[in-house]
């Protein structure tokens, strides 16, 4: 492994740049590459062949581009794909699954609610995870139509808002008091959503400990970047690059690219 090589990342869009966020705070002299496949989201409602065949592609890119360990900053990719992924390549893989274990453990109400894809949601790798809970209630809700809203920069829309109350009351209704978001487009929601869930309920995403885990990873195989400078970021989408520059407050460039 080559330390100064980049930490590539990929995500049906702009959402896992929440991911990278957390990555760069957390390992700020790190190069990252990161890949928007913004023209195939969203993942969540694609068959388990689609999403391995896409994500083959997206590391197929990323490898080009000599990463030393992919994120597969994705909940649907990484519950649909991440098996197949680490059987063919040879580089470390990062998953991101929903968070689950931190909400269970905490609860006290033993009521927690998930908002997620109906990829992620429908996956056996989430079953698997939510088995494990057997005292601990699980509200799902598929979050229809929220990624392409994120993707199209109406996260303040009156269309999100009415979505966002559709699937967050009943599960207020069902007393929970953790919600677990599963994708990784959905922190950016979270302004709107303490508006409507009471100030009591507590929201989890996987961000930190997917930075955590990817700092082990590296930590453990000698591929930590010992540069003092701060990392290059380099930014591709295959879609509009108008919104992806917004998410990242145009501090990055962001170059548009077929693939």
């Amino acid at each position: 492994m080559e330390k100064n090589n980049p930490i590539g990342l990929f995500d049906s869009g702009i959402g896992g740049t929440s991911i990278w966020s957390a990555i760069h705070d957390l390992l700020p002299n790190e190069n990252t590459v990161y890949l928007a496949d913004s023209k195939n989201a969203p993942y969540g409602q694609k068959s388990k062949e689609e999403i391995i065949q896409l994500c083959i592609k997206n590391t197929e890119f990323l490898l080009k581009h000599n990463c030393k360990i992919i994120v597969v900053a994705c909940n649907t990719a990484t519950t649909n794909a991440i098996k197949e992924l680490r059987a063919n390549y040879n580089v470390p893989f990062i998953g991101i699954e929903p968070a689950i274990k931190p909400a269970a453990i905490n609860s006290q109400k033993h009521v927690i609610g998930i908002l997620a894809t109906q990829g992620t949601l429908n996956s056996e790798l989430f079953h698997q995870t939510a088995e494990k809970f057997h005292d601990t209630k699980i509200i799902e809700q598929i979050g229809h139509g929220l990624v392409p809203l994120i993707e199209n920069g109406e996260i303040n829309s009156k269309e999100m808002n009415q979505l966002l109350h559709v699937y967050l009351e009943p599960m207020i209704t069902a007393n929970i008091d953790y919600l677990v978001l599963g994708c990784s487009h959905y922190p950016y929601l979270i302004p709107q959503i303490k508006k409507i869930l009471p100030k009591e309920i507590k929201i989890i995403d996987s961000g930190e400990a997917v930075a955590r885990q990817t700092k082990n990873v590296l930590s453990e195989r000698n591929g930590l970047n010992d540069e003092k400078n701060k990392g290059k970021a380099i930014f591709y989408t295959n879609s509009n690059p108008r919104v992806l520059k917004d998410i990242l407050n145009n501090k990055y460039d962001v170059i548009s690219r077929d693939f």
